[in-house]
């Protein structure tokens, strides 16, 4: 299993912004080999920012890598730019191997 997580830091007021623009996306994730989930999670308020983190489940680091590289990729983050004025920072992206799982 691969993880692929990004952090974002979302501006004071564009919260809902900020999960609509998610939740009404068309991701092209089911369409790609290899993808097994996706999570969209909201943290606590801190340091005058909102704390979301996108979590992604992959069966492989290659099938992540290849997901990057495709149409479907090009797809799902064609408006990403046009919603800077929502982050205090860039979104930090994170890359995990899994080394144990349960349940």
């Amino acid at each position: 299993m691969y993880l692929t997580m990004n952090r974002f830091k979302v501006a004071p007021g564009h919260e809902e912004a900020f999960e609509a623009m998610w939740k009404n996306r068309d991701s092209h994730l089911e369409t790609v080999p290899g993808f097994v989930s996706f999570h969209l999670l909201k943290g606590p308020e801190k340091d005058g920012y909102t704390l979301y983190a996108s979590h992604t489940f992959w069966e492989s680091e290659a099938a992540f890598t290849a997901w990057t590289k495709s149409e479907a990729f090009r797809a799902a983050h064609k408006e990403a730019k046009g919603a800077s004025d929502m982050y205090l920072d860039a979104p930090e992206l994170e890359l995990f191997d899994s080394v144990q799982s349960m349940g």
